[in-house]
C-alpha cells in the first residue's frame, strides 16, 4: 500500500506555502507581525505532507490555508511554522 496524502483527504483544508516574497504583503494587509501569527507545528500532518512536496520547510515560514465554508464559500487563514510540539 502507498503512502497516504493527507492534504488529498476531502477534510483537510488546502495547505500553501507564502512565497518569502509575498510575506510581507500578506502581513501588511493582515496588520500584524509575523510572531503574532498563530502557529503550526513542523509535526503536524500538513507540513509533512508540504516538506514531502517542497523539500524541508524552515521555522517562521508562512503558510496559507483555505477552507470551504458553506456560509462563506471559502475562508482564508495565515499560520507560522514552528518547531515546537503541542500538546
Amino acid at each position: 500500500m502507498g503512502k497516504f496524502n493527507v492534504l488529498q483527504h476531502d477534510l483537510v483544508p488546502e495547505h500553501h506555502l507564502v512565497p518569502k516574497k509575498e510575506e510581507d504583503k500578506v502581513l501588511n494587509e493582515l496588520g500584524i507581525a509575523k510572531d503574532l501569527l498563530p502557529k503550526i507545528s513542523r509535526s503536524d500532518p500538513a507540513i509533512k505532507a508540504l516538506e514531502e512536496i517542497h523539500g524541508p520547510i524552515e521555522s517562521g515560514t508562512i503558510i496559507k490555508i483555505v477552507r470551504k465554508s458553506p456560509t462563506l464559500g471559502y475562508s482564508v487563514y495565515y499560520r507560522a511554522i514552528t518547531s515546537e510540539v503541542f500538546k
